[in-house]
């Protein structure tokens, strides 16, 4: 009787350890471990730019935060410009593409003159014609730069890297105008994703660049990613915040319903100290569905809302320059390459978060 008794608690306690195991964790749940000595003795020897110049930032193809009229001003700040569908992007930003969209101009068509990067936008890149269409364009056009997804599954990164995929979007129902994690209950904790993406990349020839997408709300979240194995982190929300981004304006009206005012209003608004606030909305809401020449649009996996604006596109990102800078230094790394992945996370409890979040 009593080794029967020994032998299911032992059986219960094997199964509570691969639970365990099997539970993933997100941004709250972990902390970066400084390194134990660091000869850093200055930020400025610290490069946080890409082989190219650029922060590890790239806007969310998301008509409430990117367009042509503000795009340069995001190529200006380092940061990676990705286009909503319908707008062309310059040589150093991305064109965005449904997958249709995608196979009548580029596979089903010959001689076509790339002029940018690519995206083939989709909200489910699990799809295995996903897979097929990469292979595909990557031989017909070796010179192709594409990113695809999104993905929330380690392996479908892999697979879309074997396909010859240059970037792959991770993240799934994270973002703040996604609803597809709350109504389907489909996703993957977005730091554990980051995390397994990144192990699987160190067992590739040829990685695709991980593409952090979706559910950063402050710097930390974002410096989180790349310590995590990110190599950029897209970002949508935090600069619908900015005031220069393409959210409609509105002047905040305590009596009543806001007032709709011009994006040059806005930015007197703001500087004077009063309360701006800008349309910010999911790409599969319907109303975007519309706009893209839905005749019967989906059940909505989006949100609109309104946000304040809290900064401008040039403030967030100095601050954010120096804060990666910072934690970089404190990890002992001088480049991206040397921190992204490559630095020791902690796990935390959530007494351990809530005594130093403010």
């Amino acid at each position: 009787m009593i080794q029967n008794v020994v032998l299911v608690a032992l059986v219960i306690l094997v199964q509570n350890k691969k639970y365990m195991k099997d539970i993933k964790f997100d941004f709250n749940d972990v902390l970066i471990k400084p390194a134990i000595m660091t000869d850093i003795s200055s930020r400025s020897e610290i490069n946080p730019f890409d082989f190219y110049g650029f922060l590890p930032l790239i806007t969310a193809p998301m008509d409430t935060v990117i367009n042509a009229d503000n795009q340069q001003l995001f190529f200006d700040k380092g940061i990676i410009p990705c286009q909503p569908r319908g707008i062309e992007s310059g040589q150093q930003g991305f064109t965005s593409y449904s997958l249709a969209q995608f196979k009548e101009k580029f596979i089903d068509q010959d001689d076509v003159v790339i002029t940018s990067k690519i995206l083939i936008d989709m909200a489910n890149g699990h799809m295995k014609e996903l897979v097929e269409v990469t292979k595909l364009a990557k031989e017909i056009y070796p010179d192709m730069v594409l990113m695809v997804g999104n993905v929330a599954n380690p392996i479908t990164y892999k697979k879309l890297s074997e396909a010859g995929a240059d970037y792959v979007r991770v993240g799934i129902g994270n973002g703040a105008g996604c609803l597809t994690t709350q109504q389907l209950g489909v996703g993957y904790p977005m730091a554990s994703l980051i995390s397994e993406c990144y192990d699987v990349s160190c067992s590739l020839k040829t990685p695709a660049k991980i593409v952090a997408d979706g559910g950063m709300k402050d710097y930390s979240d974002i410096i989180k990613a790349l310590a995590l194995g990110a190599d950029y982190v897209m970002v949508g929300s935090i600069f619908n915040k900015a005031v220069e981004s393409a959210g409609q304006c509105y002047m905040k009206n305590f009596n009543s319903r806001p007032t709709k005012i011009t994006q040059e209003d806005a930015a007197k608004g703001f500087q004077n100290g009063y309360t701006i606030l800008k349309q910010f909305r999911g790409m599969s809401t319907k109303e975007v569905q519309k706009a893209w020449g839905v005749e019967k649009p989906k059940t909505s996996e989006g949100i609109s809302k309104f946000q304040d604006v809290e900064y401008t596109i040039g403030g967030w990102v100095e601050n954010f320059e120096s804060y990666l800078r910072s934690a970089m230094s404190y990890t002992n790394a001088r480049t991206l390459k040397e921190f992204c992945g490559e630095v020791q996370i902690i796990k935390i409890t959530e007494n351990s978060l809530n005594r130093f979040k403010k």
